[in-house]
């Protein structure tokens, strides 16, 4: 993960950039928490989603777990995972969420578990923790989380914003994709991230 924050940090110094406002989703919002707590003095506005610090903070759901299973059980379980109230049911009284789910499932038959790539995301996953550090954040942070997220579920989130001084805590109509499903999400995160200095 530290590797991937002086990544950021060098594509800063390419663009000459002093700082900068960051969205972290997910994977990302460890990456933003890596590199927001290592070069705090760069960061304007922080906004996080879906994600967890890892250590005390509380770990994202172990991934690798589910490649043992077969593949229609692995589909289900992460669809599960990726919103607790999608089965076949509610997918199918929801069409907004079932094209997210379609998609979702589609997106995770692409990569290979096997590719290096792969393997050193889950890694660096697995191995995330800036709980201890969060308290180095001193820019505005917003903190959002899906109620009905399996991955990053809400005591994440919850975990997150006490650690940062003044952080704005939000809970969404949603899942792990709750930007794409709760219709407050994007705007909200969008107005955060561009609203003037100060």
């Amino acid at each position: 993960m530290a590797d991937l924050a002086a990544d950021a940090a060098s594509l800063l110094e390419i663009a000459r950039w002093d700082t900068c406002r960051v969205l972290g989703v997910s994977f990302g919002g460890m990456v933003a928490q890596e590199f927001a707590v290592t070069n705090p003095e760069r960061v304007e506005r922080l906004a996080l989603a879906c994600t967890s610090a890892g250590g005390e903070g509380g770990s994202s759901y172990p991934v690798p777990k589910l490649q043992g299973l077969p593949p229609r059980d692995r589909r289900a379980a992460e669809l599960k995972l990726a919103d607790s109230r999608w089965d076949e049911r509610w997918l199918q009284a929801h069409p907004a969420d079932r094209v997210l789910a379609e998609r979702l499932t589609a997106a995770h038959d692409r990569p290979d578990p096997a590719a290096p790539a792969y393997q050193a995301q889950l890694e660096a996953r697995a191995g995330h923790d800036v709980w201890d550090r969060l308290d180095a954040i001193t820019c505005p942070a917003l903190v959002g989380y899906g109620n009905y997220d399996g991955i990053a579920p809400a005591q994440n989130g919850t975990a997150i914003a006490s650690r940062i001084r003044g952080a704005q805590l939000r809970g969404y109509d949603g899942g792990h994709l709750f930007l794409f499903q709760d219709p407050a999400a994007l705007s909200e995160f969008g107005e955060f991230l561009q609203a003037p200095p100060g």
